[in-house]
């Protein structure tokens, strides 16, 4: 079959690779919808990614299709289903003090870019998920990477009627604004593309603030909304600027979740009065947990998350070396549905 093969450093490569035989416990999945994610692109910009993948390798984890193949009891051909992109052993520390998603062996699956898939026998059994008969593989694709924001917000215990400023307008911080409003939150969101921005709003955002031509979020906010408290910031940039920056927006007595993974080696730097003197409480949430996965297929299937609103771009499994090559200078898509098929 032909798949998308990650070389190194901004080398992708379409290659025929050779479908292995399934081990016991395994299904194999022939992928009906793949789609682009913000790891990805930073897999892609670095060569690498220390826990995901290393190099040659097959590429993209954010997928959904139908059982072609079984030597699991659990699971029938035919079957359409979703995948998490990873499962944890259920049996180390973190597992057993209910922080699963943060387990010391935690198995990884990559491989999306391709025609098919083969899931292991560990996430086969914890992590695929069978879809409502009305769910599009479009919208199922949606369920790892809306299952990490499920767990950020989740974190936060957020409240009816509180402010919520959103430093971001990626998928991750327009999946929290939809998460957010749902909850009977007041939102607001910091971010660039005009696009992003009406989605914004058209998800439930009530403000936004547009940073295009701009660096600094403290002022842009502040300077746009002198008058609002923010009772949580959820960070969805992945910059020290913007850590920084949500720490200093955030009311005495808040909450921020500092979401946005920073590149490696990079370091910030926090008013430790302010800290300390305003009650603030600080989260980092990590990757999603069995129950999240599930939460968040949930609320795909009950329309609250929609691929309708995420997915704006489509492209050829042949066209994926090209389009990465614009995401790393700008593509501004939201998400892009890659038809692996073709």
């Amino acid at each position: 079959m032909k798949a998308a093969v990650l070389h190194g450093k901004e080398d992708i490569r379409i290659e025929e690779v050779p479908e292995r035989p399934l081990g016991v416990g395994e299904v194999r999945v022939r992928i009906e919808a793949a789609l682009t994610c913000g790891t990805d692109l930073k897999v892609y910009k670095r060569g690498y990614h220390a826990k995901m993948l290393t190099p040659p390798c097959v590429f993209g984890h954010e997928l959904a299709g139908v059982v072609d193949e079984t030597r699991s009891d659990g699971w029938s051909v035919g079957e359409r289903v979703v995948a998490a992109n990873s499962a944890p052993c259920g049996v180390c520390f973190p597992c057993l003090h209910d922080q699963p998603n943060l387990c010391d062996d935690l198995l990884f699956l990559n491989g999306a870019y391709a025609g098919s898939i083969v899931v292991p026998a560990r996430i086969a059994s914890k992590n695929l998920l069978r879809l409502a008969p009305a769910t599009s593989f479009r919208d199922a694709a949606l369920t790892e990477p809306l299952a990490c924001v499920v767990q950020g917000i989740e974190d936060l215990r957020l409240r009816a009627g509180e402010q919520v400023l959103v430093l971001g307008a990626g998928p991750i911080g327009l999946f929290a604004v939809a998460l957010a409003k749902d909850a009977g939150c007041e939102v607001t969101v910091a971010g660039r593309g005009e696009e992003r921005l009406a989605l914004a709003r058209r998800l439930g955002a009530s403000r936004v603030v547009d940073m295009a031509g701009r660096e600094d979020l403290v002022d842009a906010v502040r300077s746009m909304l002198p008058a609002t408290r923010h009772d949580v910031v959820f960070e969805a940039v992945g910059k020290p600027s913007a850590w920084e920056a949500a720490v200093a927006l955030v009311r005495k007595g808040g909450r921020v979740n500092l979401f946005g993974g920073c590149p490696g080696g990079t370091s910030v730097t926090f008013d430790t009065t302010l800290i300390h003197y305003s009650n603030l409480t600080l989260l980092a949430s990590f990757h999603h947990t069995p129950r999240t996965i599930r939460r968040a297929l949930g609320l795909i299937e009950a329309g609250i998350v929609r691929a309708a609103d995420f997915v704006d771009g489509e492209a050829g499994l042949t066209e994926l070396p090209e389009l990465f090559r614009s995401m790393a200078t700008g593509n501004r898509a939201v998400k892009t549905f890659v038809d692996v098929h073709r």
